[in-house]
């Protein structure tokens, strides 16, 4: 799976209960960028750039797959330089703990 095909089943692996009061956009911006717009418990998918992203994840797209598969450790991305955020870095962090990685890979 690369990391389109990985970006797009995430709203499958979204927790919603936990996204209750969450209204969010968040860019991948990989080699085929993509954006999520989150609003509550729902997720939807958006190919391209998002007007104004709460968050933007600049990553390649070969890591983020090797980020999400847990070969990348994701702090190590960062210091590295491997991984950028721009934006709201909480809700990064929050997006991480509403994804269920078992089903993204």
């Amino acid at each position: 799976m690369n990391a389109k095909e990985m970006l797009y089943n995430l709203p499958r692996a979204f927790d919603g209960e936990g996204a209750k009061d969450l209204k969010a956009t968040v860019q991948f911006d990989t080699e085929e960028p993509v954006y999520h717009t989150v609003d509550g418990s729902e997720m939807e998918v958006h190919e391209g750039q998002a007007d104004n992203p709460d968050v933007t994840i600049k990553i390649s797209g070969e890591d983020l797959v090797k980020l999400v598969k847990g070969e990348l450790n994701g702090m190590a991305a960062f210091m590295g330089g491997k991984l950028k955020v721009q934006g709201d870095m909480a809700l990064a962090q929050q997006l991480v703990s509403l994804v269920d990685r078992e089903k993204l890979t």
